[in-house]
């Protein structure tokens, strides 16, 4: 397997934009070059080193030169690196500590990590594979071109692939909370990057599931078979996904590059599914007969205007919050409520205004219904084990450890 890769320019010069973001994707962090040949020789077969280089090689060179936007062959090539550095992690080889991996931030190349353990590896391996597929998501929801009318169109396909791929990033995050964060010793992980905390992946999680929660709702709305019972269901489940990742994020130090801006744009969010939940909401409670019924529905419509309101600001300020982004123009559920919470709002005050005036003392925001949450993270396994990779080629192949060992002070000797 050869480790030169030339279908790609280097050195061209990036265009100065400011991306539109739909479905947020923190920052990508790539592998930095580091020496696995010296690390591993002797341990295991030479050709294993080789391709966990060149893996390992391509996807730096394949991420720097596409800006991460090469995504099937990054995935392939990902995929292909697990099969083989899975092993490195088993204790009965004992190699996880012996390379010193080092990872990096796409954006601006400035190296973050280098930790001697085969479980951070993996780790970043697999938070890699999650951002991809939010970036997957997003380029799906931001279509290059417009309809005749002037709006953006995202057809009912790439709605629906959005969902399943929030629904994959949201398996890998939790793999690795679930799964991989334990693996590491503590004071590792009090070393690594900030974006790793468990509570910065698990709030990405989450909110993964709600993204996918908006896009149902929107393509509820646009269904003629949804009740108002199953839009008001969806909303009020976003508001829940949204209201556990700003737990998990607040609970979490966000001094690091996106943090602040991660925190944002969960605010963003929660506000507006709040106004959406509140808006469904009060649709249901007027179908009531009774006085109480048009008062607290009523009420629940002021609030999701006050709510809009706000949700306008909190875009703003995840906007500006660096780095720079722009918010997309309304789309799905979110442009039909800017369109009728106004209205509702204004119509039923105005025809229950007598009401509100007779029986002030009920003019109270009602609790919203709790529903149990329809979405969950897809299920993630790690590849299968290379079948070359096995004991009996290992001993074949390999080196003793005092051999290895040798060699290396040899090697420092001459040097």
């Amino acid at each position: 397997m050869g480790c030169t890769y030339s279908v790609y320019g280097v050195g061209k010069k990036k265009k100065l934009s400011i991306p539109e973001v739909v479905v947020f994707v923190p920052c990508m962090r790539i592998p930095a070059q580091c020496d696995l040949q010296r690390a591993l020789k002797g341990l295991i077969p030479r050709d294993f080193i080789d391709r966990l280089s060149c893996l390992r090689s391509r996807i730096v060179l394949v991420a720097e030169d596409t800006g991460g936007s090469a995504i099937t062959e990054l995935r392939q090539a990902l995929e292909e690196y697990l099969s083989i550095l899975v092993e490195l992690t088993k204790k009965e080889h004992g190699l996880e500590d012996l390379v010193e991996f080092k990872w990096k931030i796409l954006e601006d190349g400035r190296q973050e990590t280098s930790v001697a353990n085969a479980w951070f590896e993996l780790l970043s391996v697999v938070h890699m594979m999650a951002m991809l597929t939010l970036s997957e998501a997003d380029t799906l929801m931001i279509p290059k071109d417009y309809s005749g009318s002037g709006f953006r169109v995202v057809s009912t396909d790439c709605k629906r692939d959005a969902v399943d791929l929030l629904l994959k990033a949201a398996g890998y995050l939790e793999f690795c909370v679930r799964n991989v964060l334990c693996r590491i010793p503590p004071e590792i992980k009090q070393s690594l990057s900030k974006d790793l905390q468990d509570g910065v992946l698990e709030a990405i999680s989450i909110q993964a599931l709600g993204q996918g929660t908006e896009i149902q709702l929107g393509l509820a709305i646009e269904s003629q078979k949804a009740t108002l019972s199953v839009k008001r269901r969806l909303a009020c489940e976003l508001l829940i996904y949204y209201s556990q990742a700003y737990q998990c994020l607040s609970g979490s130090d966000l001094s690091h590059g996106y943090g602040k801006k991660h925190m944002w744009f969960i605010k963003w969010k929660f506000v507006e599914a709040k106004a959406a939940a509140y808006y469904y909401h009060g649709l249901v409670l007027d179908k009531g007969s009774e006085p109480t019924c048009h008062i607290s529905a009523v009420c629940c419509f002021l609030a999701a205007q006050e709510l809009l309101v706000e949700s306008k600001k909190a875009c703003i300020s995840f906007c500006l919050a660096t780095p720079i982004t722009r918010a997309p123009p309304l789309w799905g559920a979110m442009k039909h409520l800017h369109q009728k919470i106004p209205e509702v709002a204004s119509r039923k005050s105005q025809m229950y205004g007598y009401l509100l005036e007779q029986e002030k003392a009920l003019q109270t925001l009602p609790e919203l219904p709790d529903f149990q949450l329809s979405l969950t993270p897809d299920d993630y396994e790690l590849p299968a084990m290379d079948p070359a990779w096995d004991s009996e080629n290992r001993e074949k192949q390999g080196q003793p450890l005092k051999e290895h060992l040798k060699d290396c002070e040899d090697e420092i000797e001459t040097e």
